[in-house]
């Protein structure tokens, strides 16, 4: 059973959407093993996306840690066959305009986000959900969020 790490954003808790968010991720077979809710603090969320800088700079890594710092977030393991795959499917793509229908993105994030529009602002793009990319990045972002479970 593969086991991959899911992070629901600030703005998906702002708008009440994690039990709608559970139960899609969980529709398929999915199981939830661990999960909280907590604030993480800019330092936690600078090791969070300590990769993200040297793929994509530190202006957009900066951003990222502003706004996963900026309210409570709700913490998942989530455990299945194929359960990375299945749960960025489930997600849909980063940016909800682009997203298939049906995802969690499209379904139930902001269709009017745009990349310009967050850069501009100086800001992350507020897609609710991140879900981890690949076997290597899920381990280390579980034993990072889920210390207890290692």
């Amino acid at each position: 059973m593969e086991q991959t790490l899911v992070v629901l954003k600030p703005d998906a808790l702002e708008h009440g959407l994690q039990e709608e968010i559970k139960r899609r991720l969980t529709a398929t077979g999915l199981k939830v093993i661990a999960e909280k809710e907590l604030q993480v603090d800019a330092a936690f969320a600078s090791e969070h996306y300590a990769d993200l800088g040297i793929r994509k700079g530190d202006a957009i890594k900066n951003r990222m840690v502003r706004y996963l710092s900026t309210g409570p977030v709700l913490a998942m393991v989530i455990q299945g066959d194929n359960a990375i795959t299945e749960v960025r499917r489930i997600v849909g793509a980063t940016l909800p305009s682009q997203a298939e229908p049906g995802t969690i993105r499209y379904d139930l994030g902001n269709h009017e986000e745009t990349y310009e529009d967050a850069d501009n602002a100086d800001r992350a793009v507020k897609n609710l959900i991140h879900a981890s990319d690949a076997p290597e990045t899920a381990t280390a972002e579980i034993k990072l969020w889920f210390p207890e479970l290692s």
